[in-house]
């Protein structure tokens, strides 16, 4: 069984869990794991790679994600979400147009510091495993791309829902704990939704119940080159699977998309096969992700 799981995570339950539950679902040593992580108490868009699928883990991550979160205004916590502490407070004067207003300051490439409790590694060490035992180290400030940052709407005196899309490595309670210091009063995350993961969507995704009821499984996996339909593609005849699979230098194939570049991954089909990724270089293909 080879293909993406677009599985509906639910609160309360880390990727990892996840991941292993669908595991122990196959009832098979099969490969099992998942393209970003979506922390513990958050819920939505989660893909799972299954068999092959895996080999795809470096193009699947770097994809653009979308999501809803409730911002608390007035509060920072330790964790910078509900879970954690709270560690100052701040008067919030309850003008959600101030809110509106400094959301542009976060748009774009900006720099982010990790939180403190993050599985980001300090020494070897996981950062919330220091944060724990009291000995965190300060991380350092790294680039992160948001595309797109709207509230949506308020939700209570104090709290209100933003849309971000995003590149990869954005924490999204950072982005809210930053826009409470911006605002003076401080802010921590109340919920988080991720709501597409890629090509991956909330509307089409499944539940853990809906997973394990299914007799035939593979009938909720999208084929393994779902998530790659921007990438140019090369049309092989059939009779070069062998090739393919050898690893061969291929340059004799029916068609390729104009728009594959020098070095660039292009998708490769042997006959109707799904062959694999290829780079493209001088004239021919040669495979670096050989799924047949």
């Amino acid at each position: 069984m080879d293909g993406f799981l677009n599985l509906l995570k639910p609160p309360g339950m880390t990727s990892s869990d996840a991941v292993v539950f669908v595991r122990r679902s196959l009832g098979v040593k099969a490969k099992v794991g998942h393209a970003g992580t979506l922390d513990p108490e958050a819920a939505g868009v989660l893909p799972v790679m299954i068999g092959k699928a895996s080999r795809l883990f470096d193009l699947l991550v770097n994809k653009q994600k979308a999501y809803i979160a409730e911002i608390a205004l007035g509060c920072a916590t330790d964790t910078q979400d509900a879970q954690g502490a709270a560690v100052a407070y701040g008067h919030w004067s309850g003008d959600f147009d101030a809110l509106r207003a400094v959301l542009p300051r976060f748009t774009g490439e900006i720099m982010q510091i990790p939180p403190a409790y993050s599985a980001i590694k300090t020494g070897g060490v996981a950062a919330y495993k220091l944060a724990r035992s009291g000995d965190a180290a300060p991380l350092k400030a790294r680039p992160a791309l948001i595309h797109s940052l709207r509230m949506i709407e308020r939700t209570g005196e104090d709290s209100a829902l933003l849309h971000v899309e995003c590149g990869r490595g954005v924490y999204i309670r950072t982005l809210c704990h930053d826009i409470g210091a911006a605002l003076g009063c401080g802010a921590h995350m109340r919920f988080l939704l991720r709501t597409q993961s890629g090509p991956f969507t909330l509307a089409t995704s499944v539940t853990l119940e809906e997973w394990l009821a299914c007799q035939q499984k593979e009938t909720l996996l999208a084929p393994m080159d779902a998530p790659l339909d921007g990438l140019p593609r090369a049309l092989l005849p059939a009779s070069a699977e062998n090739a393919c699979r050898n690893g061969q230098a291929l340059s004799s194939f029916l068609s390729l998309d104009a728009q594959a570049q020098q070095g660039g991954p292009v998708r490769v089909y042997c006959g109707e096969k799904f062959a694999g990724l290829a780079r493209w270089h001088d004239g021919a293909l040669r495979l670096y992700a050989m799924l047949l």
